[in-house]
C-alpha cells in the first residue's frame, strides 16, 4: 500500500493544473498515489494532466455536473486507499519537502490526528500554521485516513474548512506542525472561497459560478445562514397556477435583487415566466435557477436561439446596475419582443463601472421604464432629456411580498424598561457613532440584526461601543417569516441616514437621495415607525414618501429625536399608521399597476 493518497480538486482552474501537478511530481517522497477530481469544470481538465505524462500515480475521474468541494473530495477519498491524506487544489503548490515534512511530523506526534505544514499566501506573506483569519487551508494539510467525510453541498456551503471537517477530526485535540513553510495558497479573484464571501461573492455568484441548479443552504465566515430548502419551501411545493386566457409570457431578464419571491405574485395571477440572468452578479443580485420554483429557466449559453423559440410576450429586463451590460445585450439582440426595463440601483454606479452609455440606451430604446421612486423619473428627465415623456411607472423594484404579512405585533420592549429601543435591519447605513452616544445618554438603544455588521463594520460597532456602552445590541440575521414578531418590539427603526445637501438641484443629488432601501418594506411590515434625518429643502425620495404618508419620525440634533421618541401619544399615532398601511408596501399590491403598464406598452407596439 502507498504512503499517503493526494486528492487535487478541480473546477475551471485548469490553467493553474500543470503547475499543481509538477510541483507534486518533484516531491522528495515519491511514495503517493493522486486522484485529479475534475467536479464538472467547463474547461479541459484532462489537458492540463499533459504535465504528469504518463505517471501511473496520477489518474482522472470526472463528474458530470459540479457537486461542490466536499462532494469532490469524498469522491476522492473513496477512490484512495492509503492511511494518510493530503490535499493539492489545482491552483495551489508545494515545495519539494512538503510532504516529507507533514509525514515526519505525523509519525512523531502518534496521538495528532492531521499534520499542519508552513504556508506562504498573498503574495509574499507567510505563516507557520493557520492563516490569521482562515480556516487551515487544504494544501497545507496531511490528515490520518478515517470514516469522516466532508461535508456536502446539501447539507451546508460554506467557505469554513473547520465546519466542513477539520473540527470533527481534530475533536478538542492539537494538530501537529511541521515548522516550516512548505506550499503556497494562491491568492486570486475566482478562489472558491472569494466567491462565497460578501460583498462580492456570495450566494448569487455561488450560484452562477457553480451552475447549482437546486436551492442552497449557504452560510460563508462573513454572512448568515442562507437556507433556501426551507425558507422557500412552501413556494416550491405549491401546484402551478394554470397560464390564464388572457395570460402574458413573460421573459425576465437581469436579477432580482432582495425579495426575489415576489415575482410569484406575477404567475399568481395566471401569467407564464421564464428567467435569463446576468452570469456576473454580486450577493444581493438573486439569479436562477430560482430556488423558489415556478420560473422556467432560459439556457445562457444560447440564449437568443432559445428567445426566438420561446417567443416570450415582454420581456421585463431588471433590477440594479449589476444587470446594466446583460440588460442591454438583450435589448439591443434583435428579438423583435417588447422590452421594459426596471431601474432599481444608482445610475452613478454604472458611471463608476463604464456602463452608463449602455443604461442611457436602455433608457431611451425601451418600450417602457420603470422607475423605483417618482425623485429617480425626475433625475432621468433632466440628466437624460431624451426619456421626458416616454412611457413610464413607478415601482421600487424589490418590496417584499405580501404573503409573508402574518401575524400580530409583539409588546414593546420599552413597555419592560421605559427606555427606547430602536432597531437596524440589516448593516448600518449611518447614524455615527457620535450620534448614538447622544441618544445613549438619554436612555435610546439601537438593536442591529445583520451578521455583516459583526464582521464587516467592526470599527463601527466598536466605536459605537465606547461612546454608548450598554446601548447596543448586535442580533443575527431575521429572515421574512419573522419580521412581524421580531421587529415589532421596537419603538422606532432607522432608515439609511444621509445628510442631503441638493438644495433641491436634481444634478445635485445623489443616489442616497433618490433610493428607497430594503429595510423600508421590512419596517413597514412589521409597523414600526421610521427615523429619517430632516433634509428640508432637498429632493430626498424616503423623505417625501415617510411625509405623505406620515410613516415616522425626522430629526436635525440628537436632542430632536429623543424628544420625538419619547412623545408616547405622537409614537402610537404613528405605529397605527404604519401598520394599517403596511400593504402598500408589498409587491402584490402593485402587480395590477405593473400588468396594465405591460399591457399598455404591447398596446402601443401593435
Amino acid at each position: 500500500m502507498v504512503q499517503v493518497s493526494v486528492v487535487v480538486p478541480v473546477h475551471d482552474q485548469e490553467a493553474w493544473l500543470p503547475a499543481a501537478l509538477t510541483s507534486l511530481l518533484a516531491q522528495t517522497l515519491q511514495d503517493w498515489e493522486c486522484v485529479v477530481v475534475d467536479d464538472g469544470s467547463p474547461g479541459d481538465v484532462a489537458a492540463g494532466l499533459a504535465a504528469a505524462g504518463d505517471d501511473p500515480r496520477v489518474r482522472l475521474v470526472r463528474l458530470a455536473v459540479s457537486g461542490g468541494l466536499g462532494a469532490a473530495l469524498n469522491h476522492g477519498l473513496a477512490l484512495t486507499t492509503a492511511a494518510l491524506v493530503a490535499y493539492l487544489p489545482a491552483d495551489d503548490v508545494w515545495h519539494a519537502h512538503h510532504l516529507e515534512d507533514l509525514v515526519t511530523a505525523l509519525e512523531g506526534a502518534p496521538d495528532a490526528p492531521l499534520a499542519v505544514a508552513g504556508v506562504r499566501h498573498d503574495g509574499d506573506a507567510s505563516t507557520p500554521g493557520q492563516i490569521a483569519g482562515e480556516p487551515l487551508q487544504l494544501v497545507q494539510v496531511l490528515h490520518r485516513r478515517t470514516d469522516e467525510r466532508w461535508t456536502e453541498r446539501a447539507e451546508l456551503t460554506t467557505d469554513d474548512l473547520g465546519r466542513m471537517l477539520w473540527d470533527r477530526l481534530l475533536a478538542g485535540r492539537e494538530p501537529v506542525r511541521t515548522g516550516r513553510v512548505s506550499c503556497e495558497w494562491t491568492a486570486h479573484p475566482r478562489q472558491r472561497h472569494r466567491v462565497l464571501r460578501e460583498p462580492w461573492g456570495g450566494l448569487n455568484p455561488y450560484r452562477a459560478r457553480y451552475r447549482v441548479q437546486e436551492p442552497l443552504r449557504l452560510q460563508s465566515s462573513v454572512g448568515h445562514l442562507h437556507d433556501e430548502v426551507e425558507h422557500y419551501r412552501r413556494f416550491r411545493e405549491r401546484p402551478p397556477v394554470p397560464r390564464a386566457a388572457d395570460g402574458l409570457r413573460i421573459l425576465l431578464v437581469g436579477e432580482l435583487a432582495h425579495n426575489p419571491e415576489r415575482i410569484l405574485a406575477l404567475a399568481e395571477r395566471g401569467h407564464e415566466l421564464h428567467g435569463l440572468w446576468t452570469d456576473t452578479p454580486v450577493w444581493f443580485n438573486t439569479v436562477g435557477p430560482l430556488p423558489f420554483g415556478h420560473v422556467q429557466e432560459v439556457p445562457r449559453h444560447r440564449w437568443r436561439e432559445a428567445v426566438r423559440e420561446l417567443q416570450p410576450d415582454i420581456i421585463y429586463g431588471l433590477l440594479n446596475w449589476q444587470a446594466v451590460p446583460f440588460a442591454h445585450e438583450v435589448l439591443t439582440a434583435g428579438l423583435g419582443v417588447p422590452f421594459v426595463w426596471h431601474f432599481k440601483e444608482g445610475p452613478w454606479f454604472s458611471r463608476q463601472h463604464g456602463h452608463w452609455a449602455e443604461l442611457v440606451e436602455l433608457h431611451l430604446r425601451s418600450d417602457g421604464v420603470v422607475y423605483s421612486s417618482p425623485e429617480l423619473r425626475e433625475w432621468f428627465s433632466v440628466s437624460v432629456p431624451g426619456t421626458r415623456g416616454r412611457a413610464s411607472h413607478i415601482l421600487d423594484g424589490d418590496l417584499p411580498k405580501a404573503e409573508w404579512l402574518v401575524g400580530e405585533q409583539s409588546s414593546l420592549l420599552s413597555a419592560e424598561d421605559g427606555d427606547v429601543h430602536t432597531v437596524i435591519a440589516g448593516r448600518p447605513m449611518g447614524p455615527p457613532p457620535e450620534v448614538l452616544g447622544a441618544l445613549a445618554g438619554a436612555g435610546v438603544h439601537v438593536h442591529v440584526y445583520s451578521e455583516k455588521a459583526h464582521s464587516q463594520m467592526r470599527d463601527w460597532v466598536e466605536a459605537v461601543r465606547r461612546v454608548a456602552p450598554g446601548h447596543l445590541h448586535l442580533h443575527p440575521q431575521v429572515d421574512q417569516e419573522d419580521w412581524i414578531r421580531e421587529f415589532s418590539q421596537y419603538d422606532a427603526g432607522w432608515l439609511h441616514d444621509i445628510r442631503s445637501f441638493n438644495g433641491g438641484d436634481l444634478h445635485a443629488a445623489t443616489w442616497d437621495d433618490l433610493n428607497y432601501p430594503a429595510r423600508l418594506g421590512t419596517l413597514a411590515a412589521a409597523g414600526v415607525p421610521m427615523i429619517q434625518r430632516d433634509n428640508s429643502g432637498s429632493v430626498v425620495a424616503t423623505q417625501n414618501l415617510v411625509r405623505e404618508h406620515d410613516l415616522g419620525v425626522f430629526w436635525r440634533e440628537p436632542e430632536d429625536l429623543v424628544q420625538a421618541l419619547r412623545d408616547t401619544s405622537r409614537m402610537d399615532g404613528l405605529r397605527k399608521s404604519v401598520w394599517t398601511q403596511r400593504s402598500l408596501f408589498t409587491f402584490d399590491a402593485h402587480v395590477d399597476g405593473l400588468l396594465s403598464f405591460f399591457r399598455g406598452v404591447l398596446a402601443d407596439g401593435s
